[in-house]
Parts: structure tokens; sequence; C-alpha cells
């Protein structure tokens, strides 16, 4: 099994447990950058994870095919279980990175899934080539940084600063038949109960589950030693900040 979706299927429960609802604020701002009016086709959440997305979706464009794709068998479990609320929404097991069979879409929606692509760049060209002329690529990710100080930084920072090329951050849409209308920064509040619920769930329900099955619980319990010296007592709030991409597709499609 791609060691990557284990890990995901490990923490698809406390990952909707304890992550979900403090990303939400995010969730919604990706929803909100669509536009009211979307040209004809379904709506894409390819990384859907437990699928947060879909309650917003489903009750902005109200009868629209809404489809989730993700890799990891767990995900897809809470996804589908979310999905039976909505009869034109449906989930599909499946690589995120390559949506060719998809296209003709309405709009493609993705939270923090990008990030996790093995091929980010690849990854959002695939998205973009997917939507019908008109159609919108509404993308939020964190960023090589995503705060100067707090646990993502302090995560950082245990790591070893810098642990993967991110130079495709600077690339992302380039060469696409896209046009993108927004590119920004946005932030929200987040808090934890305490730095050792923090690291405990990014550890075992977070983007860390996998390389834990990896390397083995000595290394997370190392992480997880070094992470908590001199963190704060108690309740832990921060502000870390993720991009938003918004980008609609041009009429003209000579740029494939």
């Amino acid at each position: 099994m791609n060691a990557i979706a284990r890990g995901w299927d490990e923490a698809a429960d406390g990952y909707l447990d304890y992550f979900v609802p403090r990303f939400a604020p995010w969730v919604a701002a990706a929803v909100d950058a669509l536009p009211a009016a979307l040209p004809d086709g379904p709506i894409l959440v390819p990384c859907c994870g437990p699928f947060p997305e879909l309650d917003l979706l489903g009750a902005r464009f109200p009868g629209r095919e809404i489809v989730g794709v993700d890799l990891s068998e767990g995900m897809v479990s809470r996804a589908r279980e979310r999905a039976r609320r909505w009869p034109s929404a449906r989930v599909v097991q499946g690589d995120a990175t390559d949506l060719a069979a998809w296209s003709g879409c309405a709009a493609v929606v993705s939270v923090f899934g990008l990030q996790q692509m093995p091929d980010p760049e690849r990854a959002a060209r695939s998205w973009a080539s997917v939507l019908r002329p008109s159609g919108w690529l509404s993308i939020v990710y964190w960023p090589e940084q995503t705060e100067e100080d707090g646990p993502f930084a302090r995560v950082r920072a245990v790591l070893g600063g810098k642990t993967s090329d991110r130079t495709w951050e600077t690339r992302l849409l380039t060469n696409t038949p896209t046009t993108i209308e927004r590119d920004e920064t946005i932030t929200f509040p987040m808090t934890h109960p305490s730095a050792e619920e923090f690291i405990d769930a990014y550890t075992t329900s977070g983007p860390m589950r996998a390389r834990a099955l990896t390397e083995g619980e000595a290394f997370v319990e190392r992480i997880r030693t070094h992470f908590l010296r001199d963190t704060p007592q108690g309740e832990w709030r921060h502000h870390p900040q993720a991009r938003l991409l918004l980008a609609r597709r041009e009429l003209s499609t000579g740029a494939e």
C-alpha cells in the first residue's frame, strides 16, 4: 500500500475530530471565493479527505453534482458517510494528481491537499486542465512558511527547517489555460488545548503519520521530545497563514 495513503487511512478519525474543525475557516474561504454563477458541470474536490467542503458547496450550489476524490480508503469511507446526506454528491477513491478523466468541470476546489501531493505543480496543472471554459479553480494550501512562531513553525524547526523542495510554489498554474484572479494570504486564529495535544494529533492524525510509519515510533518520540522543550503551557493560540489561489479558465484554450 502507498505509504501516504496508509498514513491517512490511520489518521482519518483523528484528523476528522481534531483538524477538520480547526481548518474550517479556510475551507469556507475557498468555497466563498467561487462566484455564485458557475458554468455547467460538476464541482470536483481532489484530496477531499473526509470532505468538509461538501456541506458548504452543497448548500451554496444546490443540486450541483459534487465529486470528492481521495487516495486514502479511510478518508473515502468518512467522506462517503458525509455524502449520504447529499443526493447529488459522490466520492471516488483514486489518485488526485491526475484527473484527466474529469474534463468539463465547473469548478475544482482543494483545501490543504496540494502540499501533500508528490508533485504539486503537476497536480495543479491537472486540476486546471479539467475545467470547462469559464470554470474556476480555488486552491488553499500551506506555503513554505506559515508562521514565524507557533506550533507549525516549531514542527518545522524540529525537523530541521526546510524539509522539501518548495520551488513549485513560484510556478503554480504557469503554462495553463487559466487566469489568476486572486492570489493572497489568508489567516485565521487556531487554538490547541496544549502543546502535547497538538504534537500528538500532528504525529498520529496529521501529515506526519505517513513519515512515522516509515521511520518508526522512535522517530516520533524524538520529534515529540524536541518539540515540547520550552513550549507554552496550557492553551496555545496562533495565526497560521495559508495561500489562496483563485483562477478562471480562459475562453480560449490555446494555452493547452
